[in-house]
């Protein structure tokens, strides 16, 4: 099998904002993804701006449900945390799912309702990237099996030891978000991996140019938000509704920063695999839909074979 590897965006927030509060179906659509042969599933983080179950959680609860696939976070603000409790929890998750995690990591999309979202938890959002930075150096160091200590502008601690460290070796790998020349050097001086949205694979195929420069290698990943529907209008009203629903925001300017489909299975395959050829390896995929279930075998079933070029599931 060839091709990118295809990843799934647990609904968290959707279930959320339909006052769904039974998280079964959750897992369930894990199980489901992995059936399917999709490579990975995800879990986005907002505790208050855009409210849903905790990630680190519900992908705990995954773990244990699942064999073969990957777990992430796409993406969790290390900034709302302090790094010793957050490595101590991703070390955990990773010794639960055997060494199956990554660590897709964010500062915070500079808007009024994420500063408050900082605001609410006293932490001051003009200092999210460099608590981000920060929380990086200090968990790789406390993913070492041996006594850690670390002294920044926000984070200071001496001789601590975590226990049970975690499966994969220095820890589980670190992916980032974000786009931009500062965004992108952050990426190359710390990152193992790169997960974006930007509205174009042109502007994709330029970031991961300068991305693509760090000193070890970089996994090139993609969020992408797709509403597979072989009638074009329809698909395009069910993407506005899912957004508008999602982000409290009009669709035109989420697609301006976004990267979003709406339209036939071939289509949106056709669409990814312009991310594909501008150097994208992992697809992490948000279904912009009502029906997660059905959505997710028609995904498999339609545009799944379409992304590998073996054909076929996996």
């Amino acid at each position: 099998m060839t091709g990118p590897r295809i990843g799934y965006l647990l609904p968290t927030r959707d279930l959320a904002v339909r006052d769904e509060r039974e998280l079964g179906p959750l897992i369930r659509q894990a199980r489901l993804a992995e059936r399917l042969g999709f490579d990975s599933v995800w879990a986005g983080d907002s505790p208050v701006t855009r409210p849903r179950a905790d990630p680190l959680m519900v992908l705990a609860a995954v773990a244990a449900a699942t064999e073969r696939i990957t777990l992430g976070t796409a993406v969790l603000l290390a900034g709302l945390r302090h790094p010793v409790l957050l490595a101590h929890q991703l070390a955990t998750l990773d010794r639960i799912s055997e060494g199956r995690l990554i660590a897709g990591l964010g500062a915070g999309f500079p808007h009024a309702n994420t500063e408050a979202q900082f605001t609410a938890v006293g932490i001051d959002f003009e200092r999210r990237v460099s608590r981000l930075t920060e929380s990086i150096e200090a968990m790789r160091r406390l993913w070492i099996p041996e006594p850690a200590s670390f002294k920044g502008r926000h984070f200071d601690f001496r001789e601590v030891t975590l226990a049970p460290g975690p499966v994969q070796p220095g820890g589980p790998p670190i992916w980032l978000a974000g786009s931009g020349e500062k965004a992108l050097r952050r990426v190359a001086r710390q990152a193992d991996g790169w997960l974006p949205y930007p509205p174009s694979s042109r502007t994709y195929a330029d970031e991961w140019a300068i991305a693509r420069r760090a000193p070890r290698p970089v996994a090139p990943a993609l969020y992408a938000t797709v509403c597979v529907d072989e009638d074009p209008e329809r698909a395009r009203r069910r993407l506005r509704t899912s957004i508008e629903r999602y982000y409290n925001a009009p669709l035109e300017y989420v697609e301006s920063v976004q990267a979003m489909f709406a339209g036939p299975a071939r289509e949106a395959a056709a669409w990814l695999r312009g991310y594909d050829a501008a150097g994208a390896r992992h697809l992490v995929i948000r279904l912009a839909v009502d029906d997660h279930a059905a959505a997710l075998e028609e995904f498999a079933d339609g545009v799944l074979p379409l992304l590998r070029r073996g054909g076929g599931r996996a």
